[in-house]
């Protein structure tokens, strides 16, 4: 930002409406280039003679407010005329509206800002050599503008029938304000554009919209209707057991757009500065004189502008529409921050779903550039101790919690990133952060080695403590210990890639295994540590579960003449439950990984075709679109698991998907391979499958794995790797392929 800026704010408060500051200027010859640059204490729409710049939504979008904000650049050359007019409109957005809990500094509820506020540079370049710079001061004019409201939460009110007339000049903004860094993220824009599919009469008689596919975003409406007239629209994820409309998992969230009408012709209508988690709307006012068709409204799906890299189909349609989920799911969830949920009065950086979904996250997508703003970010709020939030961007809100699983993300998303991509110097930028989270966990409480005693969120939604507990059943300090000696082995591995001395890590990790072993492990098994949450009074705690099991066989806190007997029990567990899962959040990633890993593919095939709930497939058999949040959101009887806390888009659960990609497809990356220079193709084929295929667009090219069932029972496998992969493919009964670019074909 050109130093010449200085930000500016209204005079006088605004209320709810959002102002629009505008300068006019003339343009002093013939131009070569002309940029704007903006950043803004909320969110803004730029506008140059009355048209909208660029693509972008909801910019400057969300960071530690704290610490930075971010700006954009647009080249406006084509747009500028002799005689010109900027104006920047503002809404509050992450900065100023209700988001996240209370107990922040202002009475708004942020500890961000009390005011909105503006900073902008327009730089114009001449034939001649010379510049022009016109940057925000008090000569900028504050003007009304036609959005009343606005709000992430609750929606936005449009009316074109109000004035819009100038309150004067804008002021100088003297409060402290963050440091300014270039857009460092992806930019979100408008995606997908899809119509309603039905609309519906309920049973209570409201008009009901359905676009068949639950989104983050809004929609888009176009009418012609008399001045005055209003159109009022609530937005939904699912009906209820009668087909009604159903908003109570919104909570407190209003999720309402009102537009009133100017009565001049065909008029477009969409939110500036909020979006809605829906697939269906309700029109609760509609002009009496328009005739409703579906061609008036389209849904505009939002998301950060991130290249599709990953894709899949197989024989099995409920399989196909599991994916399809998974891709919705990060859509919805991936605006600009990885949120837990886009509809309720949430929609927060929660960093242990983040944890769980990054690998397949980086598989459907390319998002190295969206995590190392979000990692950023983190690195910023982590405490003087090492402490990660249970939530970033977000930091000391109210009830913040520091927890396993969450705070790992500090360790597994970098690896997880590196991994994908291969670009070691984010792996060196977040180095000091992975090390410090573990110091966090070695400094906290009595014993040395392990993490015991912090208030943790468990595995989180598991089905093992009986009905209504959120934490799970498995010992929170069990999970805690076994995440801390994990993430102490991936920080080692990432140190000894960046070529640092790790001794001193390897000896923690040494001890805290041990440590583990000796607090949790009895007899072979997992057991009760009669410390932290094992007198639990809220819950019942065990030792042994479903979790427990996976846990320390995928992170490695066996001997290997324990290994045969955990499996054994895991599967007893499962048959027990009737061939289900009982885990959560922090269990349900592993799961199938860890049964593919020590024999037992049978049983990991059967889980991901499992039907009755808990399962993948039952939310894909009650007609789900999305993600649930919890495995029987919506129950076979039609009823809903909670208000409270219940999700239709809740991305977490497609972590699966990394399991389809990297063991039914086969596609692994090399821990020297990183970014997919060396890989592993040992497809998993299963007749229920009939066929996989996919593929993933690595920074190396387009790496495919295909297999199919012939009539005679056989499979037929087809890799392809670009040139630059060496690939080892490993088929089944057959000695391994070496494969340097080209395309592998063999029957078996």
């Amino acid at each position: 930002m050109n130093l010449q800026a200085k930000w500016i704010k209204t005079e006088q408060t605004c209320g709810e409406m959002s102002p629009e500051f505008r300068k006019t200027f003339r343009r002093k010859g013939d131009v070569t280039r002309a940029t704007i640059t903006v950043s803004a204490m909320g969110v803004y729409n730029l506008f140059l003679n009355g048209e909208k710049v660029g693509n972008a939504v909801l910019a400057p979008y969300w960071t530690s407010y704290s610490h930075r904000v971010q700006e954009q650049v647009y080249d406006v050359t084509d747009l500028l005329r002799e005689n010109n007019t900027v104006g920047i409109l503002l809404g509050k957005g992450w900065a100023l509206g209700r988001i996240g809990y209370s107990g922040r500094k202002y009475a708004n509820g942020h500890f961000v800002s009390d005011n909105l506020s503006l900073i902008a540079c327009i730089c114009i370049e001449y034939s001649d050599g010379s510049k022009e710079i016109i940057a925000t001061d008090d000569s900028w004019e504050v003007w009304t503008s036609v959005i009343l409201a606005s709000d992430i939460y609750d929606g936005e009110t449009v009316d074109h029938t109000a004035e819009v007339q100038c309150l004067g000049s804008a002021v100088l903004d003297l409060g402290d304000r963050p440091e300014i860094i270039p857009q460092q993220g992806e930019y979100v824009t408008e995606q997908e554009r899809i119509a309603p599919c039905e609309i519906i009469t309920t049973p209570k008689g409201e008009r009901v919209l359905d676009f068949g596919q639950n989104l983050a975003g809004y929609v888009e409406v176009k009418i012609c209707g008399k001045r005055g007239d209003r159109i009022v629209m609530t937005h939904a994820e699912v009906l209820d057991k009668d087909g009604n409309f159903y908003t109570e998992n919104l909570r407190s969230a209003k999720n309402c757009n009102i537009y009133i009408l100017s009565g001049e012709g065909e008029e477009i209508f969409k939110p500036s500065f909020s979006f809605q988690g829906f697939r269906y709307i309700r029109l609760d006012e509609f002009p009496e004189d328009a005739e409703l068709s579906e061609e008036n409204f389209t849904a505009v799906a939002i998301y950060s502008d991130m290249k599709r890299t990953g894709d899949f189909s197989c024989g099995n349609d409920k399989i196909n529409q599991l994916y399809s989920n998974i891709i919705w799911g990060q859509r919805g969830n991936f605006i600009d921050v990885p949120t837990d949920c886009p509809q309720r009065d949430e929609r927060l950086g929660w960093t242990g779903d983040a944890e769980v979904f990054c690998r397949t996250a980086a598989i459907n997508y390319d998002v190295e550039k969206f995590f190392t703003k979000w990692l950023s970010d983190m690195a910023l709020e982590q405490s003087p101790e090492g402490g990660i939030w249970e939530i970033v961007p977000c930091r000391g809100s109210a009830g913040s919690r520091i927890a396993t699983g969450w705070g790992d993300a500090a360790v597994i998303c970098p690896w997880e990133i590196y991994r994908a991509y291969g670009d070691k110097d984010l792996l060196r930028k977040n180095f000091e952060m992975m090390k410090k989270w573990i110091g966090y966990m070695h400094g906290f409480g009595e014993d040395e080695f392990l993490f015991v005693g912090g208030r943790h969120y468990g595995d989180w939604l598991a089905m093992d403590a009986g009905y209504g507990v959120y934490e799970g059943a498995t010992q929170t300090d069990l999970i805690a210990s076994a995440f801390f000696a994990y993430s102490t082995s991936l920080v080692i591995r990432a140190g000894k890639i960046l070529g640092e001395d790790m001794a001193e890590f390897e000896a923690l990790y040494a001890n805290v295994r041990k440590a583990f072993r000796a607090a949790f492990m009895k007899d072979g098994f997992p057991c009760i540590y009669p410390k932290g949450d094992a007198f639990s009074t809220n819950r019942p705690v065990k030792g042994l579960t479903q979790t427990s099991i996976v846990l320390v066989l995928r992170f490695g806190l066996y001997e290997e003449e324990e290994r045969q007997g955990l499996v054994d029990k895991l599967a007893e567990l499962i048959s027990e439950n009737d061939g289900r899962m009982t885990t959560g959040f922090l269990g349900t990633p592993h799961i199938l990984h860890v049964l593919s890993q020590n024999g037992r593919s049978d049983l990991a095939y059967d889980l991901l075709f499992q039907e009755k709930a808990p399962s993948w497939l039952f939310s894909v058999n009650q007609g789900a679109t999305t993600i649930w949040e919890h495995w029987d959101s919506l129950r076979e009887d039609g009823t809903f698991w909670s208000t409270a806390m219940n999700s239709f888009n809740h991305y977490a659960y497609g972590a699966v998907f990394d399991w389809i990609f990297g063991v039914a497809l086969g596609i692994q990356v090399e821990e020297d391979g990183a970014g997919y220079e060396k890989i592993t193709v040992t497809p998993l084929a299963d007749q229920r499958m009939g066929f996989a295929k996919g593929s993933i667009e690595s920074r190396h090219g387009r790496i495919e794995s295909y297999w199919r069932y012939l009539p005679d029972g056989r499979v037929r496998y087809e890799i392809t790797v670009p040139p630059s992969t060496q690939a080892t493919i490993c088929l089944p009964d057959q000695p391994p392929v070496s494969l340097c670019g080209g395309r592998y074909v063999k029957i078996v």
